[in-house]
């Protein structure tokens, strides 16, 4: 998330006055967003793909999930509107990631009606945070994190996920507790999905020698920590930091003497870095998604987290022998 983004949120307290009188009106008028809103099911709205993945799977039948950023959307360069606003003031629960993703989630927390009776909650909280200046980014990395105390990509893991499942869980007891019993075991089969994953993650990239992973966006600092990677990244923890002349000359020197065969880059911003990087040191490009979101191809292929993170260890394996 770019310091660009928290900036445009610290605006005068009239601007959030602004955003709930207009958000009043919408309701009156009927937007789309707010017609998403169920009578029958108790709805959550979640700030972005990996925890509306959580919420749908183990709210199922019982839970309204609606997200707020549109398929295709980084969610770094995303900042809500008043129907959002609107929306997550009729519902019973707003959950969001937290450790800095959303920067815009005090201001917007603030800007809901006094009789909402939404209930909120970070879906990070519990999950050992690296910090944005720690010695694992500090490393691999000489980026200027701006504003971010602590790095915010703690889904990218699927040991993290795990706890942000349950999480989910929690909160969903908590807003309804009339369906506690599908809700707990809704989370017994997302869980033993991401047990899987973090087994199959273990043990594929513990057999490798080679350690040493070169990204477009550095996200990838827990998955990193969690199976045993180094991770040198173009950019930093924001996906639109540039990079300075001097990082991708050392960068290539790295990739060279490190028998480095492949650039990750990712769906969701531009791959040009990434290419240049490779055309410089005569290497491939590969695709490492952070599942920040799903592409428009993703979602009408039913792709979820889970598979993206399966073909995310298909790609570090291959990249990685």
């Amino acid at each position: 998330m770019n310091a660009r983004l928290k900036r445009d949120w610290k605006k005068p307290r009239y601007a959030l006055i602004m955003i709930a009188a207009i958000a009043l009106m919408l309701s009156g008028c009927g937007s789309s967003t707010s017609s998403k809103l169920s009578d029958d099911k108790t709805n959550v709205v979640t700030s972005f793909y990996p925890i509306y993945y959580l919420a749908s799977e183990i709210g199922g039948d019982y839970a309204n999930v609606i997200n707020l950023i549109p398929t295709g959307v980084e969610p770094h360069d995303w900042s809500p509107k008043s129907r959002d606003l609107d929306t997550a003031a009729k519902a019973q629960l707003l959950l969001y990631n937290g450790a800095g993703l959303e920067g815009w989630i005090d201001d917007f927390l603030e800007g809901l009606p006094t009789n909402s009776k939404l209930m909120t909650g970070a879906m990070s909280e519990g999950i050992t945070l690296l910090d944005a200046d720690s010695e694992e980014h500090e490393e691999h990395d000489d980026h200027d994190h701006g504003d971010l105390d602590v790095d915010p990509h703690t889904w990218v893991s699927p040991k993290s996920m795990l706890v942000m499942a349950d999480n989910v869980k929690q909160m969903l007891i908590k807003a309804d507790a009339a369906h506690e019993e599908q809700f707990r075991a809704n989370y017994e089969k997302v869980a033993e999905q991401l047990k899987t994953l973090d087994e199959q993650y273990t043990r594929e990239l513990g057999a490798l020698q080679n350690h040493e992973i070169v990204v477009s966006h550095q996200a990838f600092s827990y998955l990193a920590r969690d199976y045993g990677l180094h991770e040198q990244s173009i950019m930093g923890l924001s996906p639109d930091a540039e990079p300075r002349a001097q990082d991708l000359l050392k960068l290539t020197k790295f990739v060279k003497e490190n028998n480095v065969k492949y650039i990750f880059f990712e769906e969701l911003v531009s791959s040009t870095l990434a290419e240049t990087l490779a055309n410089e040191a005569d290497v491939e490009t590969l695709v490492l998604n952070p599942v920040e979101g799903l592409t428009n191809e993703q979602q009408k292929n039913g792709d979820n987290y889970v598979t993206i993170m399966e073909s995310n260890l298909q790609n570090l394996l291959k990249a990685l022998q």
